[in-house]
């Protein structure tokens, strides 16, 4: 047996390192008793604050909430000039009426909490409505800084994208929809083919038969297992295509 395998009765009737450390812990904390207990209370501090401001702002995201309901019920309401019986949904009197009270419910949602996630959804309303109200311009700034803020695998950035497409489109900027559709399609793999088809429509509408021919053409191929595939070849066959 080697010296380093050697025990000594010493150190066998002796203390282990263990003992001797907790001894000297013991110790160190009854002389550091006030410290100690004035760390444990800031740490109490500490974590009473973090759950005071997860109370906060879980209530702020409740409030911004329940204005972003009145948006999306305005948004659900129904067009009448006169009472309908039995119905709970909000009534408007136009079109125009509808979106004004959509446009300043979600306009209230972002002033009052613009960090919420409920301000978030309520601008794609805001711009969905300024749209509506033949406000194209104002629809596109409100769409792009939804999308600069937004990351790129937010699940609401198909409707983002595709709006701001139509807003485009309502200002006859066909290249700018037909852009917008190519990066929709680039950026959401499900809307791939709905993105396609009408990137394919836009360039038909702005003069550009051609190229709207060439992905009609190729979409069967392309997206094999699109239910789109029929309104694809009927597009083309319009456009003078095979």
């Amino acid at each position: 047996m080697s010296k380093t395998e050697v025990i000594t009765r010493k150190e066998m009737k002796g203390p282990d390192k263990f003992q001797v450390a907790a001894g000297e812990a013991a110790g160190w904390a009854r002389s550091h008793e006030k410290q100690i207990v004035a760390g444990v209370v800031g740490a109490l501090v500490v974590v009473g604050v973090i759950l005071g401001i997860g109370q906060y702002l879980h209530g702020r995201e409740l409030k911004a909430g329940a204005l972003l309901y009145r948006a999306l019920d305005a948004a659900d309401g129904e067009i009448s000039t006169v009472p309908l019986p039995g119905v709970q949904k909000p009534l408007f009197k136009s079109e125009s009426e509808r979106q004004q009270a959509v446009l300043a419910a979600a306009e209230d949602v972002r002033k009052q909490y613009p960090s919420s996630d409920a301000a978030r959804t309520a601008a794609l309303l805001a711009a969905d409505a300024q749209l509506r109200l033949g406000k194209p311009d104002e629809s596109i700034a409100t769409y792009r800084a939804w999308l600069d803020a937004a990351g790129k695998g937010d699940a609401l950035r198909f409707a983002a994208l595709e709006g701001l497409a139509a807003a485009h489109e309502a200002k006859n900027d066909l290249d700018a929809a037909a852009k917008d559709y190519e990066q929709l399609g680039r950026e959401v793999t499900f809307y791939k083919d709905r993105a396609a088809l009408e990137r394919a429509r836009v360039l038909a509408k702005a003069g550009k038969a051609d190229e709207a021919k060439k992905i009609l053409a190729t979409f069967a191929d392309d997206f094999k297992e699109s239910p789109l595939k029929t309104e694809a070849q009927e597009r083309l066959a319009r456009l003078g295509g095979k």
